[in-house]
Formats: C-alpha cells, structure tokens, sequence
C-alpha cells in the first residue's frame, strides 16, 4: 500500500508514515488532509480516499539530534555539491573521493570539518600532505551543512516520490540521481 508525506504545521516536512498509521492519525483529528491518491479504502459503513499529504494541526518542535544532518557519504556530496573542491570540476559520485584536508595521520579526524569531495587526480596530487604542502586552494572550506535534513533524508530515501509530494520537498539534488 502507499505511504503518506507527514508536514508539521508549518508545512515542512517531518516523515514518510505508512498508510495505517495516517489514517490512525486522521481518525484521531491530529491531522487534516492535503493531498489523496486515487486509490480508496473501503470499510462495510464507509469509504475514504487513502491520504498522500497530511499536515499536522499542531506544531511540534523537533528534537535538536532529529535536527542535525547525519554525517554520511551521501550528504558530504550533497554539501559540496558533488564538485571536486580542489579543481571546481562537478562529477558523477562514482567519479568522486574523499580527501581529508588535514590528514589522518597528522591528527585530522573523520568530520564534516576536515572532510571534502573531490575528483581522484586532485586527490593523488594531494597524497597526504595539507593543500598547502600541495599547493592546492580549496574551492570553500569545509563545515557542517546548514539545509533542513528532514528534505534531505527524504530526497535519499525516496528516488520517484509521488506527484502530490513534490510541492513540499526542498530538493537539494537532482530527482532522478
């Protein structure tokens, strides 16, 4: 069965809930709906229409470590936008590395801070020196992304969302990626 976008009161989006649990929340007058698919639930005294959107009427703040982008593969090219930043060139994910900008060895740690994408041949050029020792400059310095994770998780998790999402997500990427 189909799932539903869950918005907090203020439309952005929170979670993807499967349809049980959106109607459990309808019944219950948390939410009201925005958006329906075609398809319809049936029970013996009534039908309703399986709800795509649902907004809750309520605002809920969100926990600071809900909040906080997770440090994974995936968001770090998201961040520097799948670009090499020591050339400036964009690639493909498969064309892209990692490369620690102080590196390991001399005390660079694994973190959104000393972490950037970049392409292969910058990466060899670099080794394990600073950009400096390699004379390289970097595109932007490194930090902690600032866009809502929320739209950032749901663009990951969800490659075709359905046609009546599309209004409320924040594309950070390319739909189709």
């Amino acid at each position: 069965m189909e799932s539903a976008l869950l918005l907090n009161a203020s439309y952005e989006p929170i979670n993807v809930i499967d349809w049980r649990k959106a109607i459990t929340l309808l019944f219950q007058g948390k939410v009201e709906v925005i958006a329906e698919y075609d398809k319809e639930l049936h029970s013996i005294s009534f039908t309703i229409k399986m709800p795509s959107v649902l907004r809750l009427l309520r605002y809920i703040k969100l926990r600071s470590d809900f909040t906080r982008v997770k440090f994974s593969r995936y968001n770090i090219y998201l961040r520097d936008d799948f670009t090499c930043q020591y050339c400036g060139k964009k690639f493909r994910s498969e064309d892209l590395t990692f490369d620690h900008v102080v590196p390991v060895a001399r005390g660079g740690g694994k973190s959104w801070e000393n972490i950037v994408t970049c392409c292969v041949r910058c990466n060899h050029v670099k080794g394990g020196r600073t950009p400096e020792e390699a004379h390289l400059k970097l595109v932007r310095p490194p930090r902690s992304p600032d866009w809502l994770p929320t739209t950032l998780k749901l663009t990951i998790g969800w490659r075709n969302p359905p046609e009546s999402w599309r209004d409320y997500l924040y594309w950070n990427a390319e739909l189709d990626r």
